[in-house]
């Protein structure tokens, strides 16, 4: 049996106990598929991020696919699955190496399950992870189904600025992106777990996004809510791979008329008692979402041997 060092790190947040908190073995080097999904299942985070040497570490001379040295590997688990990419922990991962001196500000590359990806530490400790470039497919939902699988009432969802239509969004995790009419509905928001999933199975997306323009902070630009019952995530408290999505989105359906700001800034978790803030920028060759971390939790846990796993399987 051997131990490993392990975090719970929050992610877009500036102190402890708030954002999205993230698991995080920053060496996991030789642990099997089962061990790293009993150790997300112990930590209880809803993602813990695994970082690796191999399958594409500078160390092992292997390139990415443009040719450039690849830092890290990453692979997520939530408690029950594996999950292809989590932008809050990967923004976790990084900042907690930053603050401890591990790496220096600047650029790393890292491959994921979904593809290389660049992040980036500025001075003050802000890590920006650049996701894939947007995909956007408006969708036609019934508000009924919607407002009874989110529980809010149907009119939320049609009387909303704009006429901002339901769409299917991802840069790497598609969501199902909802737009609201006030934060006061969204707030009374009581998701019925099963419907949220057959929603997210019939539009092939991870979990649905609400969210409203109208905000808690006069800076925000909208305030999102993230419901991902298939990952085992009833609600996700700040959701940094959909609001790159939702990033997308805003600028697909041109949710600015044209008058788009240079950077976006969501707010979320509020509901949750897990204030966070994504600062997402929409750029030509893809988006970054950005912010700040702050470890909550530094210790070790012990890891079995892969032969003393004693799970009967049926």
């Amino acid at each position: 049996m051997e131990t490993r060092r392990a975090l719970l790190v929050d992610a877009f947040a500036a102190e402890p106990l708030a954002g999205n908190a993230a698991g995080i073995l920053l060496d996991a080097e030789g642990l099997s598929d089962d061990q790293m999904a009993a150790v997300a299942a112990e930590l209880g985070a809803s993602e813990t991020a695994f970082r690796t040497d191999g399958d594409g570490a500078t160390d092992a001379g292997e390139e990415s696919d443009d040719g450039e040295a690849v830092d890290d590997r990453l692979r997520y688990f939530s408690p029950s699955t594996e999950v292809d990419l989590c932008g809050h922990a990967t923004v976790a991962t990084y900042g907690a190496l930053f603050a401890e001196g591990a790496i220096d500000g600047g650029e790393r590359t890292l491959r994921t399950n979904v593809g290389e990806l660049t992040v980036s530490v500025d001075d003050d400790g802000t890590v920006w992870m650049r996701q894939q470039a947007p995909s956007v497919e408006v969708v036609e939902v019934d508000a009924g189904r919607l407002g009874a699988a989110l529980g809010i009432d149907p009119a939320a969802l049609r009387d909303v600025g704009a006429d901002l239509p339901v769409a299917v969004a991802s840069t790497g995790l598609p969501f199902l992106v909802v737009p609201v009419n006030f934060l006061e509905r969204l707030g009374e928001a009581d998701p019925d777990d099963e419907a949220i999933e057959r929603l997210s199975e019939e539009f092939d997306a991870a979990g649905v996004y609400a969210f409203t323009f109208d905000t808690l902070e006069g800076d925000s630009t909208l305030h999102g809510r993230a419901f991902v019952p298939s990952l085992g995530i009833s609600e996700d408290p700040v959701t940094g791979t959909a609001s790159g999505a939702v990033g997308g989105y805003l600028r697909h359906v041109d949710a600015f008329d044209g008058d788009e700001p240079d950077g976006l800034r969501f707010e979320q978790g509020h509901f949750l008692d897990r204030p966070g803030h994504v600062r997402v920028r929409v750029e030509a060759d893809g988006v970054r979402v950005g912010g700040r971390t702050s470890v909550a939790l530094d210790g070790e846990i012990r890891i079995p041997d892969d032969d003393e796993d004693e799970i009967i399987e049926a």
